[in-house]
């Protein structure tokens, strides 16, 4: 097991730059072997961090735009209704993506990891139509099968 004893003030200084300027622990645990010669685990890179005090900010993942999965379609009361499946599901949600309603609105939808379902409009003062509504769920069902879920 690794201990800060082992490294000079020097070091700890560099360390201390490297947080400060938005290394996450893979980046130190990086540096470490390429710029001192330490190999540290993942653990022991934690480890080192708490012991210094280090402020890691953890950077936010955000679900990608492309690629996507094929749009399916249905029609709804006044127009289409387009739902998405992100490739890579938003934050603490098993599946997520988008929707535009029949008269253009959008919203975020998601499925948390206990299975409850989420939509975020872009309008907080929209409601969609019920036909709008139902032919979400449908073409949500569809998706999320064809996906293999």
């Amino acid at each position: 097991m690794f201990s800060t004893k082992q490294l000079s003030e020097d070091q700890i200084s560099q360390i201390r730059q490297w947080a400060i300027g938005g290394a996450q622990l893979p980046d130190i645990q990086l540096q470490m072997k390429e710029v001192f010669s330490l190999s540290l685990t993942y653990m022991d890179t934690r480890f080192l961090a708490l012991d210094l005090g280090l402020e890691i900010v953890e950077k936010k993942v955000e679900a990608p735009v492309e690629p996507q999965t094929p749009i399916l379609t249905a029609l709804g009361a006044t127009g289409e209704i387009s739902v998405t499946m992100d490739a890579l599901p938003a934050a603490a949600a098993l599946v997520s993506g988008k929707v535009i309603f029949s008269d253009g609105e959008t919203g975020f939808w998601m499925i948390d990891e206990n299975g409850r379902p989420g939509l975020d409009l872009s309008n907080p003062d929209y409601s969609p139509s019920q036909e709008d509504i139902m032919a979400f769920q449908t073409k949500l069902r569809a998706l999320i099968q064809e996906a293999g879920m």
